[in-house]
């Protein structure tokens, strides 16, 4: 059953993570988490074991990208690794259509339709993640192979090797 003090969006992720039999639990922090630097501050984690919620046009429809905090996605390098044309950021309102959820508080999960979705490689190498909730102020804890099954996302590097 869903916390009802949860903010709506975050209910609806609550749900998602439910139904999917998943046991991550929505937390509300105190301060905002809307990047990964101010997540991982809260949190007391590496800024790595942050998997932002990033959205992208490609090919005249939305993708989720989960990528670590610690680094930028290369859209040019996701673009060849997923053989599509090119790649670039969503506007805000774009987020909030395909979404439903503002910059900042982008969850895996809850919005209206399922995401093509692509899960940053990076973020194996963490036994813990904290994704957003959909809410600045929420996040929800789960592993990496959570994380693939929650969204069915493909697991991808976003950024080329060095």
């Amino acid at each position: 059953m869903t916390d009802d003090s949860l903010p709506a969006r975050s209910r609806a992720v609550a749900d998602a993570l439910a139904g999917a039999g998943l046991p991550g639990e929505v937390r509300v922090l105190p301060d905002s988490a809307r990047t990964a630097a101010e997540a991982a501050t809260a949190l007391g984690c590496e800024v790595g074991a942050i998997a932002n919620s990033l959205v992208f046009m490609c090919d005249g429809a939305p993708l989720l990208v989960m990528t670590s905090g610690a680094h930028r996605v290369d859209t040019g390098h996701l673009a060849r690794e997923l053989g599509t044309g090119p790649i670039t950021r969503a506007s805000a309102a774009q987020v909030r259509e395909a979404t439903g959820q503002a910059i900042g508080g982008v969850a895996p999960v809850g919005h209206p339709a399922p995401l093509r979705t692509v899960v940053d490689t990076a973020l194996a190498g963490h036994a813990l993640l904290w994704a957003a909730a959909g809410h600045p102020h929420t996040v929800v804890p789960m592993t990496y192979g959570e994380l693939l099954e929650l969204t069915g996302g493909t697991p991808l590097t976003v950024v080329p090797p060095a």
